[in-house]
C-alpha cells in the first residue's frame, strides 16, 4: 500500500498556519474589497446628486462619512495578520504534576527573606 508521501501528495498538517504568501492575498483580496466598497460609495453619492433624491441632506454625509473611514480600515484590516495559534506544549508546561514527579520540587513557592525585617 503506497503512502501519500510515496505517492508525491502533500501531507496534511492541520496546526500550520498558512503561508506567507497565502495570508497576504488574504489581506489583498478584503483591502480591495473595502477599497471597492469605497468607490460604490462615491458613485451612489454622484447618482444621488445628480438625480436630486429626496433626504439627500442625509445620504451624502453617509456616503462621504462611509467614503472617508474606509481608507482606514482597509488599512488596518489589510496589515492586521490572523491570530497566532496557542502552542501545544504550552497547555502541557502549565499542567500541575504530580507530588511524586521531580518537578514539582521547582514549581513550589519560595520563602522571601527581608533583610530589614
Amino acid at each position: 500500500m503506497a503512502t501519500a508521501r510515496s505517492e508525491g501528495k502533500p501531507v496534511l498538517i492541520t496546526s500550520a498556519e498558512k503561508s506567507q504568501d497565502e495570508q497576504l492575498h488574504d489581506r489583498k483580496v478584503r483591502y480591495v474589497l473595502l477599497m471597492g466598497t469605497r468607490v460604490v460609495l462615491l458613485i451612489v453619492a454622484t447618482v444621488l446628486v445628480m438625480a436630486e433624491a429626496p433626504l439627500l441632506w442625509v445620504w451624502i454625509p453617509l456616503c462621504v462619512a462611509g467614503g472617508a473611514l474606509l481608507p482606514w480600515v482597509a488599512v488596518l484590516v489589510a496589515n492586521d495578520r490572523p491570530p497566532k495559534e496557542q502552542h501545544r506544549m504550552r497547555s502541557w508546561l502549565r499542567r500541575t504534576p504530580s507530588p511524586d514527579d521531580p518537578r514539582a520540587l521547582t514549581q513550589r513557592e519560595h520563602q522571601v527573606v527581608d533583610p530589614d525585617e
